[in-house]
């Protein structure tokens, strides 16, 4: 089914915006009707499993791709058609989101707009409940089985992609369930025999013909075995086992467990209950292969076993010195399926990496990284760096799939290994055409994570990405836009990708209600290179969805604060949804506290802002703070008059300065001598201390005067403090002449950014897409920014004070500065 483009162009200040519309787009996988074809597909028997997790999706302009075990596995899969019975259910994600089966449904974005920034921005749409209508309405709207066939599908399976290390060792048949194992297949009147002699016995088979009986069946064609479900005579098999398990021994007990993973009997069946409880009941007798076997079939049959899995994790705690390197690989599998991370095992796990890591095969390196990762466990920085520096040396040989497994890891570990990202760069860029879109979104997101900028492997992603762009899950789209917004890379063909994926996020809009965080992600990836769509903005903003984003397990008031102050600095006539003050002032306290204890506070700002000061003439001549709270940094204010001097501003820390100083009081002689005779000579301390501080004209008010002298030194004292910054009743204290005096004077404002490594891309002077956004909104509030950048100012901090004074008021006083401003 062919998909049209219709662009748009509306004016930008550097480029043109392009927004492709969809002329006629079915609906995707998901429904219910498709998931009962699943369920009763008869070819997925033939691997002996169900599938975990498998993408259908539309043939987007002739795009195939098929893959064995994917395309994701290997770059040199070949592309061909795949049967029109593949499963349709949505994969979810094991990091940050359970998967979703939702329908997916069209959604017109033929009346999306972009907000340009600054003066351009596009008024409300009047056809706003086009919207409301299309997520109301039309995506209720299921697909039809001829639909959900129509065309080719990218298929990645989810729970057989993992297990492709198992095929390179013989050992690993003892400790997992092998679907690829040759079974003679059993002619269907042997089943209907078998069921005969059930209903005849009525239960009364020993543990070794029952356990016969199962194998058998098991050895039926795949649409005899689909039937057997619903037949009495199977049922009655199931309740004679059940009730009997006790009597097995364990190989026969296991002989069963794997014909069920061959019937593909469902997770909650009742036989399965008993299986789990023989097994937990039995399994300190049984040895580590076994234990590792039935673990393997539980994940085959896709049901949770917590109790099962802790017993197993506390048998390998005890034998973990026993471990072979195929027991050990499985051990760490089920370790990554099992989404557990056993504390007491995982520092004997790192050891038993070290001693192996020479010895694994390079699929098994990936299938350790993805047990890792999934289970979220954290491995120590030499751990993690010595498996980079294998893969680093072996890329070129390494399978894609097991390749991206390591960089989840690199990403989750947040270790920035050069040599292993150099290569990536030399080895990704010519697979990204043959590679899953989940693989590719991977790939990506590990590279804006690490803050690691490699234009080939970008430029690959954007050109690969539109022909795929309706494979990609709101997850998918999101962090790919993301992605590009935080490396701040705006590919050759910009216009093209930008507007696949806007158009994606829209088909995908029904997904956000279950997902809030993903449109945010998506959204605020979109504003770091000034793309701004109305529509998808204003269903942000709405207060529906705003009360959507509470229920999330991540915390997301801080991406709704930079999004929101966003759009209203750079899109001036936006009419769409606005977010409630009462989040911005939240939002904003939050921020300034965290910012008071966390970043004021750093010795590369505290040493520029004290000698800013020094060199300006006080604390009013400077401000530190948040100019942009939304941008999560700090910044040093400087005013200047259009010829270079400095305009003193900042009032308030002024008189919280003079006040500090005020509180304290002159030893002068005569204030030596009522301390020590209990009264003055001549004078009240109070007048002493103002004398010798701040003339009485400069603080804007006379200075008060007691009339009284009373006895006690020490209430005299405290008194005439108290009076000294207190005003008089009905009375503020008021600014400096010199400050009044210059508040309104015309003239240049400074933004100085004391900039640091995490502001720019790794080993490079390429700035952040945060960054890039807070300095060009600055610049549109009128402010001129001036940087510190990491490079020169942090070496400074180790010279002379001198030195930095000069490097200070050369980037201060620079005349361009001044000639821009104007």
């Amino acid at each position: 089914m062919a998909t049209v483009l219709i662009y748009r162009r509306f004016p930008r200040l550097s480029r043109a915006t392009s927004f492709a519309t969809t002329a006629q787009c079915k609906a995707e996988s998901g429904s219910n009707e498709n998931q009962q074809k699943r369920e009763k597909n008869p070819e997925r028997a033939n691997t002996g499993t169900q599938s975990g997790a498998t993408i259908q999706l539309l043939n987007p302009l002739g795009y195939r791709v098929s893959y064995n075990p994917s395309a994701y596995a290997s770059s040199r899969a070949a592309s061909q058609q795949q049967p029109a019975s593949s499963g349709a259910q949505a994969l979810g994600d094991a990091l940050t989101s359970p998967g979703t089966s939702q329908a997916q449904h069209p959604f017109s974005s033929a009346s999306s707009q972009a907000l340009p920034p600054v003066g351009n921005a596009l008024p409300k749409p009047k056809a706003k409940p086009l919207l409301e209508q299309s997520i109301s309405t039309r995506f209720s709207a299921a697909p039809t089985k001829e639909e959900a066939e129509k065309g080719n599908r990218e298929t990645h399976d989810s729970k057989e992609d993992p297990r492709c290390f198992q095929k390179g060792r013989p050992e690993y048949r003892s400790v997992s369930y092998d679907s690829s194992e040759p079974v003679e297949t059993l002619p269907l009147e042997a089943g209907d025999s078998i069921l005969h002699s059930v209903a005849v016995s009525k239960g009364s088979q020993s543990p070794g013909t029952t356990r016969d009986y199962f194998l058998r069946l098991s050895r039926l064609p795949a649409e005899r075995r689909a039937a057997l479900l619903s037949q009495p005579g199977f049922d009655a098999l199931c309740l004679c086992a059940a009730g009997s398990l006790g009597l097995f021994s364990t190989s026969e007990l296991i002989d069963v467990l794997k014909a069920c993973v061959r019937l593909v009997l469902p997770p909650t069946h009742p036989l399965l209950t008993a299986c789990e409880k023989e097994f937990c009941r039995r399994a300190w007798d049984m040895d580590l292969e076994q234990l590792l076997l039935v673990a393997d079939c539980w994940r085959c049959l896709e049901r949770g076993v917590p109790s099962y899995l802790s017993i197993l994790f506390s048998y390998a705690n005890v034998h973990w010195r026993d471990l072979t390197l195929p027991q050990f690989v499985q051990l760490v599998y089920i370790i990554g399926e099992g989404r557990r991370s056993p504390v007491d095992l995982m520092q004997k796990v790192e050891s038993m990496i070290l001693k192996y890591l020479d010895s694994f095969t390079l699929e098994e390196v990936g299938a350790i990284c993805l047990g890792l990762f999934k289970s979220l466990s954290g491995i120590s920085d030499n751990v993690m760096r010595r498996i980079a520096d294998r893969v680093s040396l072996q890329m070129e040989d390494m399978s894609t799939y097991a390749l991206v497994n390591v960089l989840k890891m690199l990403r989750y570990a947040r270790m920035d290994h050069s040599a292993l990202l150099k290569e990536l760069g030399k080895v990704i860029p010519s697979r990204i055409p043959d590679i899953n879109i989940q693989g590719i979104m991977h790939i990506t997101l590990t590279c804006s994570s690490l803050h690691y900028f490699d234009e080939g492997v970008m430029a690959a992603v954007a050109t690969s990405l539109p022909s795929k762009v309706t494979y990609c899950r709101s997850k998918d789209a999101a962090k790919f836009l993301w992605s590009f917004g935080c490396l701040d890379y705006e590919p050759p063909n910009e216009e093209e990708f930008y507007s696949s994926l806007i158009e994606q996020m829209h088909r995908k809009l029904h997904e956000f209600r279950k997902f809030p965080e993903h449109l945010l992600t998506g959204l605020l990836g979109l504003a770091f290179v000034k793309r701004f769509p109305e529509e998808l903005i204003d269903y942000a903003l709405r207060d529906e969805f705003v009360r959507k984003t509470r229920r999330s397990k991540y915390e997301l008031k801080k991406d709704l604060f930079t999004l929101g102050k966003s759009v209203d600095i750079e899109c001036p006539s936006y009419q769409g949804s606005r977010l409630p003050p009462q989040l911005y002032q939240e939002m904003t306290e939050i921020t300034l506290n965290f910012a008071e204890q966390e970043i004021y506070v750093r010795p590369e700002i505290v040493e520029a802002s004290s000698l800013l000061e020094n060199m300006l003439g006080g604390p009013e001549y400077v401000k530190s703070h948040m100019i942009l709270p939304h941008t999560r940094s700090s910044d040093l204010e400087v005013h200047l008059t259009m010829d270079g001097h400095p305009i003193p501003f900042n009032i308030k820390e002024s008189i919280a300065d003079k006040k500090l100083k005020d509180m304290g009081v002159s030893l002068t002689d005569e204030l030596m001598t009522q301390l020590i005779k209990g009264r003055s000579n001549s004078q009240c301390p109070m007048k002493v201390g103002n004398e010798a501080r701040i003339p009485d004209q400069e603080r804007g008010e006379e200075a008060p005067t007691p009339c009284d002298h009373t006895t006690l030194p020490g209430a005299a004292l405290t008194a005439d403090a108290r009076l000294q910054v207190e005003p008089k009743l009905g009375r503020g204290l008021e600014a400096p002449q010199s400050l009044t005096l210059n508040q309104h004077l015309p003239g240049v404002k400074l933004a100085i950014q004391v900039s640091n490594r995490n502001h720019y891309c790794y080993c490079s002077k390429r700035l952040l897409g945060l960054h890039r956004l807070k300095r060009r909104q600055l610049q549109l509030l009128g402010y001129v920014v001036v940087e510190l950048p990491f490079w020169d100012w942090f070496p400074l901090l180790k010279r002379t004070r001198l030195e930095k004074l000069s490097y200070l008021h050369y980037k201060v006083f620079d005349p361009a500065l001044l000639s821009r401003a104007s």
